[in-house]
């Protein structure tokens, strides 16, 4: 049940054990779900006040669709902007909508769809709020005519930690652009966003004209993803990850764009923005351990890969099977059994083909399910400090958690990806080290130097960006050991959530010794540098 006390926050909280989309990496806090602006800023004012909470540090959540440890702040406070979720005002000749953080894509798509509109970028999920696709600047299959979310955001308003906040800031690209492209794509971490106006798509029906190709190799491929990028507004590659020899990076390749009226027969007509976002199918929350892996994987992409028509021409598509074909399976992650599923998602610059080449070479040589493997083209960067997408090409890999010499394997591909100039995305990833994505973010710099200036007590910090570093040198009340620990000298490790006694206890070595964890993550001030 939810507490709360005269000394305690002044919004009800209750404890919640948390993942990611890829139910790794769980840990403990307490849920804090704000309902109105008042009690976010009287949220926001407690967090500024020691001390907060076990850990002292909080962080935002929307509906949890990050892959990783984004969105869980171990034995701190979580603040969902789950009762966020009105539409404030919608403009139906102009398109401009503006919404709570936590109202979905989905519910911009119901709003939208019937007026003409649609959202101007989506992922692959619809499941994302409008504050986490503005923290993980999201992306999707029109990049590279239309760029990131956050180039669609034209004002967003923004709390922080601070007792003399008595309302929310309003930020937009003119008015304060440093802080605008340091909260687009900075992972919650710049403060808690409370409303955002978005400019909609205009369309003239939901469904979606497609084409199809069937490539035989990679370098099909990424021949025919370049040449679709001009002609098409939404393109992307769905790769057999496991297909080796002259067989490498078999694809099959989607490209469309909305139908118009003419596009459409007379019933079609009738109802041109009929749209029904409804799952049809559910997964168990209990899967059998190891049901998915390299050999029932290996069978799935062969089969889907043959069934796919060589070439087909305007073939009409709903919104869900183009954009979001898995949304139609609720709680489609629970396929990967208890042990959780690691996504992993990088981008490198045009002209390094041959290392696009390679990665599909690594993966395949180690013989690594993924039935999920995306890739697509990109275009220009935005401005965000930590935004992901940059002009080049992205591949976007789903393994089972327990595959074996997963670890040593994406290693390699940071290697490879350092090498050639590119990155790995924030939203997803849940293992790259620290000083790896230093060499990745070349901004990160800047982003630590401005988040000192909008939280100096470091309060707002997540799992993630514990283990990657990305608040260093910020230490909640001058205490860097206290900022981590839970009480009676237990602490929690952030990656996996197992509680584990402090470091005077411990002998040197890795923090967390758990086999599932593999994280290495240890506290400010110990003697252990991880593994």
């Amino acid at each position: 049940m939810p507490r709360t006390s005269a000394t305690s926050s002044p919004v009800p909280t209750q404890p919640v054990r948390l993942t990611g989309w890829g139910r790794i990496a769980p840990s403990r806090a307490d849920l804090a779900a704000p309902a109105s602006d008042a009690e976010a800023v009287a949220l926001l004012q407690y967090l500024a006040t020691p001390p907060t909470s076990k850990s002292g540090t909080a962080i935002p959540r929307g509906l949890g669709r990050s892959y990783n440890n984004a969105a869980q702040s171990a034995d701190g406070i979580v603040i969902s902007s789950g009762k966020l979720n009105n539409i404030i005002s919608f403009d139906h000749d102009t398109g401009v909508v503006e919404a709570e953080a936590g109202v979905s894509l989905e519910q911009l798509m119901v709003a939208g769809l019937p007026h003409g509109w649609f959202v101007p970028v989506s992922p692959g999920t619809r499941q994302v709020s409008i504050g986490g696709a503005l923290a993980a600047d999201v992306h999707g299959k029109n990049h590279h005519v239309a760029g990131s979310f956050a180039s669609h955001v034209t004002s967003f308003d923004i709390l922080f930690p601070s007792a003399e906040q008595g309302a929310p800031h309003t930020v937009t690209r003119e008015s304060d652009p440093e802080l605008f492209w340091a909260t687009a794509g900075g992972m919650g971490l710049t403060g808690f966003i409370t409303r955002a106006t978005i400019q909609l798509k205009r369309v003239e029906s939901s469904l979606v004209a497609v084409d199809t190709v069937k490539t035989k190799d990679i370098d099909e491929t990424m021949a025919v993803l370049a040449e679709h990028d001009t002609k098409y507004g939404y393109t992307v590659a769905w790769s057999d990850d496991l297909a080796r020899g002259k067989h490498l990076g078999r694809s099959i390749i989607t490209s469309g764009d909305f139908a118009t009226l003419a596009d459409l027969n007379d019933r079609q007509r009738h109802d041109p923005f009929a749209f029904d976002p409804r799952a049809k199918l559910a997964a168990p929350k209990v899967f059998p351990p190891g049901l998915l892996n390299r050999y029932s994987i290996r069978l799935a992409n062969t089969a889907w890969y043959l069934k796919a028509p060589r070439h087909r021409e305007h073939e009409l598509q709903t919104i869900s099977q183009f954009f979001h074909p898995l949304d139609g399976i609720r709680n489609w992650n629970c396929a990967y059994g208890p042990g959780g599923f690691r996504q992993y998602q990088y981008v490198m610059p045009f002209g390094a083909e041959a290392a696009v080449r390679k990665s599909f070479e690594l993966v395949s040589a180690q013989r690594a399910p993924s039935f999920v493997t995306v890739l697509k083209r990109f275009g220009k960067a935005d401005p965000g400090l930590l935004s992901f997408p940059t002009a080049g090409w992205t591949l976007a890999l789903d393994f089972p958690a327990h595959t074996r010499g997963l670890g040593s394997l994406l290693d390699e591909l940071d290697k490879l990806v350092v090498a050639n100039g590119g990155r790995v995305y924030l939203a997803k990833d849940s293992r790259v080290s620290a000083a790896t994505l230093e060499e990745m973010y070349p901004r990160l710099p800047e982003f630590r130097k401005l988040r000192s200036v909008l939280d100096p007590a470091g309060v707002l910090a997540s799992d993630l960006s514990r283990r990657l570093n990305l608040l260093r040198q910020e230490h909640r009340h001058d205490a860097p050991a206290a900022t981590y620990r839970g009480a009676a000298g237990v602490t929690s490790c952030p990656p996996c959530g197992r509680r584990r006694t402090s470091p005077s206890a411990r002998s040197a070595g890795s923090w967390c010794r758990r086999a599932r964890c593999r994280s290495g993550w240890s506290p400010p001030g110990s003697r252990s540098t991880g593994r």
